[in-house]
């Protein structure tokens, strides 16, 4: 087949469309609140404390990038209660929230959270407040008990979480933004790749290639893997120089307006192997196994679990009886987070994946020592509408390079 060209791939987004993505992100927020309040209701708590960068965000306006909120103290962190949202912030953000969250109310308490606490869950009368575990460490959590210890702290229930995997049709735009932006990268570099090139020198120039052609930045890092260094899942590219006849695999994404994309191209480079092409074509049947379940299940209007799809995409490979299956999961949800609900794996719920929402399905082969190949595409799901559809356009069949 011909080689993919960037033309083949919507341009980045015009200036117009990204405000219509801002202005309908406003308009989101006030429902947002109110599911989340119907939560906190419903599990007798008054008060709801949110650590997560990406909750922030979503349901404040207030934008941390990727790794800031390490440096970033308390600043975003917020309590959403029955009527107002109060964000707490130091001087080096303040004038940043007044901005981005203007609906809230902006509490500059420095550095110290404890000590800022007992007035913070006064302000808004809380007796009973659930906390974002997973992103409070247990010495934050003890300290703000002793600050206020009327105060009863119990876990929150993953409301937000769940509430985020469900994608608003912006959002799902914007995640094909950011997919078209990966697509378009990666065609533009085809005609570097040859024997010789360094996964370095790829990844370097791919990383160029996504932040110049319509992101704000990537998704994360990117993963170039050639030849035996393909079988490492989640390996880093090195000074190792790409060799005729061995896969090259990429994973990487971009980020579009906060939302984010993610996909993984095998490569060949020069004449491939028998072997190689066949642990393609495996790997192929395991992933689109997964996407026609989904379509012929949508289409009978049921929506299967992530459980039951991981386990229909690693069958085929296990029935094989050649190669051993992937050791990570199927798929991931992704959006502000480049993994999140739902999850497409072997302990993933036994309920049906929300809809509308967005997630990868990424089967791979991994031989160590040998060879590795992943296909990894984003697939838009509404039930309601009858859609299965891959966000990820960069073309699944086999391309062969620098031949």
């Amino acid at each position: 087949m011909p080689l993919p060209t960037p033309a083949d791939f919507a341009p980045p987004p015009d200036a117009a469309t990204r405000a219509r993505w801002l202005d309908a992100e406003r308009a989101h927020r006030p429902g947002r609140l109110t599911r989340l309040r119907a939560s906190m209701a419903a599990a007798g708590v008054d008060a709801y404390f949110g650590a997560k960068r990406e909750h922030m965000r979503w349901l404040t306006g207030f934008t941390l990038a990727e790794g800031e909120d390490k440096v970033a103290g308390h600043s975003g962190q917020f309590l959403v209660g029955g009527e107002d949202v109060v964000v707490v912030t130091d001087s080096r953000y303040t004038i940043q929230v007044r901005r981005e969250a203007p609906d809230t109310i902006i509490e500059e308490i420095g550095y110290d959270l404890a000590a800022a606490w007992p007035q913070l869950v006064g302000r808004i009368g809380a007796r009973r407040v659930a906390v974002e575990a997973s992103s409070v460490s247990h010495a934050l959590w003890q300290r703000l008990a002793e600050a206020a210890p009327e105060v009863e702290l119990v876990p929150a229930g993953g409301w937000v979480e769940a509430m985020r995997a469900v994608k608003t049709p912006d959002e799902v735009e914007r995640i094909a933004a950011a997919c078209a932006v990966a697509d378009r990268a990666l065609a533009t570099l085809l005609p570097d790749i040859r024997p010789g090139v360094t996964e370095h020198d790829l990844a370097m120039r791919l990383e160029w290639l996504i932040r110049t052609g319509g992101a704000e930045a990537l998704a994360f890092d990117v993963a170039c893997l050639a030849g035996p260094e393909a079988a490492l899942p989640h390996g880093a590219p090195g000074d190792r120089p790409v060799l005729d006849g061995a896969v090259l695999l990429f994973d990487f994404g971009a980020q579009v307006e906060g939302y984010r994309s993610d996909m993984t191209r095998t490569l060949f480079v020069g004449t491939p192997s028998g072997r190689d092409l066949r642990v393609y074509d495996l790997v192929l049947q395991a992933q689109q196994a997964a996407i026609d379940e989904l379509a012929a299940r949508v289409g009978l209007g049921a929506i299967p679990h992530g459980r039951e799809l991981d386990a229909l995409s690693r069958g085929v490979i296990d029935a094989s009886a050649t190669w051993p299956a992937y050791g990570h999961g199927l798929g991931h949800g992704i959006g502000l987070a480049t993994h999140e609900a739902p999850s497409l794996s072997l302990s993933a719920p036994e309920t049906p994946l929300p809809s509308p929402t967005v997630f990868s399905v990424e089967p791979g082969i991994y031989l160590e020592g040998e060879t590795g190949v992943r296909i990894e595409d984003l697939v838009h799901l509404d039930a309601g509408g009858g859609i299965v559809e891959l966000l990820t356009l960069f073309p699944r069949e086999v391309l062969v390079l620098g031949a």
